[in-house]
């Protein structure tokens, strides 16, 4: 008890510097505990969004799972399997999903059959009957209603069955209600008579009780009351069965990221059950959102791994942070400990007093860091870019158990690191110490260990390595997974900022030499006092010094990196597409209908009448331009496999018709992509109605050069001649890079492009379907773009929408971690910077209050004084902010371009373009200034307080 409430005297003494060490090791665990949040919620989220995409495109429930057993042999076993299977699916199989429950849906269905009508005395023939299945759904009463008819009954009327169908199934059937048909097959034992008496549809619309949305599965069927089908196809056995299903229909809204490893381990376990009953090929398990929840996994796994690679370079600061007020903390207590090791206390005891000491500051850190976790988890959601934030919904956050596994193992990270300088500390005798009080300079241990070497090496080494892997994936066409960041394309640039810095340092102490010997002569007091202490000191100020560079650094790279791969997305997207909207219309033609089965010999009907060529009536093209908000139109045709014809030389090409004026007007294009603006092309060529322009991988590769006559058509079209007059690098979503997918890998050619004059193509070519560009105005919506569509009714069979998918590419969970982490990250450095820098320079000014006070009687005055601190702030502060602008621009030029391995190098197009944006820096470096104002601001204060006769006490005592 008495060592519990020295602890707590000790630290009451030391309130300030343990209050800082206490937000250090708060600040940690509530990042890294806030990882397993982040990463829950946002793909928590992103699988939502996911699904429900998968609804609109597929016309799948993404919440449903069909499994079915097939029955080919031993009938005995039938209803054996079906209960066994039953009973696992209502106990075990549902329940497992941990999800909520909207259907369970039971389905017996026969073998096909032969059916023919009850008053035909012929036996059943190909030519009196036609195929049919029985099948029976459980509840399916409550899911329709009668169009026509009434509910069959549950038994057999005058030895015949009732049945329900569906009005395509009266048509299929070529019968009406109330009309009794014999059923049999040759594994029947007797022929079953039914009738149809109802005819029914869906209740509602969007009823996830049906499979199949528009009931193609029953319009060949008759339908039986469930119990009834069972009892007729499981334990009479008076019908074949051939197969049985169970449709399990979940809420899918409800779904988390928890939910993952329960859905794939219960969709497992139903394929075991099955098993179990019968072979493989005789059961299915299809669930529909098995791919994407599987995919979420390896997503959940890279995106573990961004994080942590992004918070290394936090982590490492938030070390450094910690490090420094232990040390300072050691340094004031230096003088007790020895006094303590003197009086023969042993080491292991001191030791363990600041070990408690430490422990009670890492617990209380553990206790509150995952809800701050939560907090910042917030924040990242938040996040569009570096240091920009709009109103999303929050994220779905949870604190769970593992974000208090990484936060105990983040808080006994700082237990460690926060011992290490009292244990150097016991290593000291009284003797020891006042010898190294008595000189300062003294060679830092990361100087010694050369650490800056071993980082700078590493970082080289990791440049190089990634600029060999990108030149391989572009020069083979290889591709990578969209947006898999490879982690160590964070960490090897903090690397390289650690170890620039440190190289730095070492080098520093030499420049300082170097001016104090150039101006020793005529340096006045101020300046010449700053030098000497600053360049005799020097180790004081390596800690503080390297915590500016790195946060300065990191900052200015963390918000270029973020910066170029949000902008490097948004332009791959718009050129990809080409303009604000992308419309392919319905042209009217002269196509024969598609052939139908069994249409003549061979299935396909007459081909001789089929024209050789399809001949397309263009629709209007006012009207797209009369569409609310669009504000220029362009009309863009497009032939992907075109040919030319140059010196005996033929190659598929992509062709490209365009008007050069309004395509000019409508399209979105990075000028700096080529020597000279877009539209300086276009008006080239628009001068002559045969000029193209082609691109340089089809100059390349072909030796073909502006002047020269080249010959276009394709399958079908006569060759006609055109003249080149340019030759152009990039063009509207055309994409020069080779693709495995295109030809094959290790070979050197490229797609090529050929750019004409519509109005020529269709004349001298052919007339085809071009797709409509549109311009949308700033203040336009999509949403009054697609209502004008609809009421004007054009032909448009699908719409490309370029903000769609900017806002898609936006959340996407490794883009929102990315901007978040960076943002959140340097928000920390810069806190923990500016206590830092607050409190060393707050115990320095304390620690030289004699030396102060001395310098004040001699005859200085406080604004000498002040001069002499702002001095020194730009010798260690302002310098460490320089070298940090220096090294974090450095990075970025150097280790941003190697995120282009963020996306698929082979289909990069355009190219990747660090951006450095002035607005980013303006941010850093006004946050930054106002760190350091307020901080010198403080110091100054201070100083301007102090009193000579406190100072020259302090001497006498």
């Amino acid at each position: 008890m008495a060592l519990f409430v020295m602890i707590i005297r000790k630290m009451v003494q030391n309130k300030w510097l343990v209050f800082s060490l206490l937000i250090g090791i708060l600040m940690s665990v509530a990042l890294v505990s806030s990882m397993p949040i982040y990463s829950e919620g946002i793909l928590s989220r992103m699988l939502k969004k996911d699904l429900e995409r998968w609804q609109e495109v597929s016309n799948q429930y993404p919440g449903a799972v069909y499994s079915t057993m097939s029955f080919t042999d031993k009938p005995d076993r039938f209803n054996g399997m079906f209960e066994r299977y039953d009973t696992f699916i209502k106990t075990e199989g549902a329940p497992g999903f941990q999800l909520p429950v909207q259907e369970l849906v039971n389905d017996v269905a026969s073998t096909s059959l032969r059916m023919k009508r009850a008053d035909d005395p012929e036996e059943i023939t190909d030519r009196n009957s036609q195929a049919v299945t029985v099948k029976g759904f459980s509840d399916l009463e409550k899911h329709i209603k009668l169009k026509d008819g009434k509910m069959p009954s549950a038994t057999p009327v005058d030895g015949v069955y009732e049945v329900l169908v569906t009005e395509r199934a009266l048509v299929q059937f070529k019968t009406v209600l109330n009309t009794e048909f014999m059923v049999h097959s040759d594994k029947m034992p007797a022929p079953v008579k039914f009738k149809p008496v109802g005819v029914f549809e869906k209740l509602e619309d969007d009823d996830p009780y049906f499979r199949y949305g528009n009931l193609s599965d029953m319009s060949t069927s008759l339908i039986l009351p469930f119990e009834t089908g069972k009892q007729l196809m499981l334990r009479d056995q008076s019908i074949p069965i051939t197969s049985a299903g169970w449709y399990l229909v979940m809420d899918y809204t409800k779904m988390e990221f928890m939910h993952v490893n329960a859905y794939l381990d219960t969709y497992e376990k139903m394929r075991q059950a099955l098993l179990r009953n019968v072979s493989l090929y005789q059961m299915k398990v299809d669930a529909v959102a098995h791919d994407t929840i599987d995919y979420y996994l390896y997503r959940a796994a890279n995106l573990n791994l961004l994080m942590w690679a992004l918070n290394v370079p936090v982590l490492i600061m938030l070390a450094f942070y910690m490090f420094m007020v232990s040390n300072l903390i050691a340094s004031r207590q230096k003088s007790e400990i020895a006094v303590l090791r003197s009086r023969g206390a042993a080491r292991w005891q001191v030791i363990a007093a600041y070990f408690v000491e430490g422990l009670m500051l890492c617990g209380i850190a553990l206790l509150v860091g995952p809800f701050l976790g939560g907090g910042l988890t917030r924040i990242l959601g938040a996040s569009n870019g570096f240091m920009e934030f709009v109103q999303r919904v929050n994220l779905p956050i949870r604190i769970t158990e593992q974000s208090y596994l990484y936060g105990a193992i983040a808080a006994g990270a700082c237990l460690i690191i926060i011992l290490i300088p009292i244990i150097l500390a016991t290593r000291v005798s009284i003797v020891d110490h006042k010898q190294q009080m008595a000189r300062l300079v003294k060679t830092p241990i990361w100087h010694k260990l050369f650490l800056d070497v071993i980082a700078l090496g590493l970082a080289i080494y990791g440049l190089y390595t990634f600029k060999t892997r990108l030149k391989d994936l572009q020069s083979l066409g290889l591709s990578t997974t969209d947006l898999n960041i490879d982690p160590l394309q964070f960490i090897v640039p903090a690397l390289f900022i650690m170890g620039s810095g440190l190289l730095l340092l070492r080098l520093y102490p030499w420049v300082l030499r170097l001016v104090y010997w150039i101006g020793k002569k005529w340096w006045p007091p101020s300046i010449y006092a700053t030098l000497i202490q600053v360049g005799r000191s020097s180790s004081q100020y390596q800690f503080l010094m390297i915590f500016l560079i790195m946060t300065i650094a990191t900052g200015v790279f963390s918000a270029s990196a973020a910066r170029t791969i949000n902008l490097n997305s948004e332009d791959r997207i718009q050129y990809g597409n080409g303009a604000d909207m992308v419309l392919n219309v319905n042209w009217i033609n002269d196509a024969p209908p598609p052939p139908t089965i069994g249409g003549g010999p061979g299935g396909g009907g007459d081909t001789a009448s089929v024209p050789k060529r399809v001949n397309y009536l263009e629709p209007p093209f006012e009207p797209f331009l009369n569409l609310p908000g669009v504000e220029h139109g362009a009309k863009v045709f497009t032939k992907e496999k075109a040919f030319y014809t140059f010196n005996k030389d033929t190659a598929e090409v992509t062709l490209m018709g365009i008007e050069t004026d309004q395509f000019g007007m409508t399209t979105w294009f990075r000028d700096s992509l080529m020597d000279y603006p877009l539209n300086d092309y276009l008006n080239l060529m628009a001068a002559e109605s045969d000029a193209v322009l082609i691109s340089s991988t089809l100059a390349e590769q072909k030796k073909v050069k502006a002047g020269d006559t080249i010959w276009i058509g394709w399958e079908g079209v006569t060759q006609q001649p055109f003249r080149v007059f340019g030759v152009i690098d990039y063009f509207p979503t055309f994409n020069p890079m080779p693709t495995a997918s295109i030809v094959p890998v290790g070979t050197n050619r490229a797609p090529m492009l050929i750019v004409g004059h519509l109005s020529r193509i269709q004349l001298q070519l052919a007339m085809e379907p071009y797709q409509v560009w549109l311009k949308l105005k700033p203040d336009a919506t999509t949403a009054e773009l697609y209502k004008g569509i609809e009421e004007s009714k054009l032909a448009v069979s699908k719409i490309t929408n370029t903000k769609e998918d900017l806002i898609l590419a936006k959340n996407d969970p490794f883009l929102l971690a990315l901007n978040g982490i960076l943002t959140l990250g340097f928000v920390i450095s810069l806190l923990v910077s500016f206590i830092g820098f607050l409190l060393y320079w707050v115990l320095s000014l304390r620690g030289r209050t004699l030396q102060n006070g001395i310098l004040r009687a001699i005859g200085l005055s406080v604004g000498n004084l002040i001069a002499m601190l702002a001095v020194e702030q730009v010798l260690t502060s302002g310098v460490a902010v320089l070298l940090g602008i220096v090294v974090g621009n450095l990075a970025s030029m150097l280790y941003v371009p190697n995120f282009q391995i963020v996306f698929n190098p082979s289909s990069l197009v355009p190219p990747f373009l660090v951006q450095i944006d002035p607005g980013d820096m303006v941010r850093i470096y006004w946050m930054v200034g106002m760190m350091l104002t307020i901080g010198i601001g403080i110091l100054a204060y201070m100083l301007s307080r102090l009193r000579i006769h406190q100072a020259l006490k302090l001497g006498e005592d």
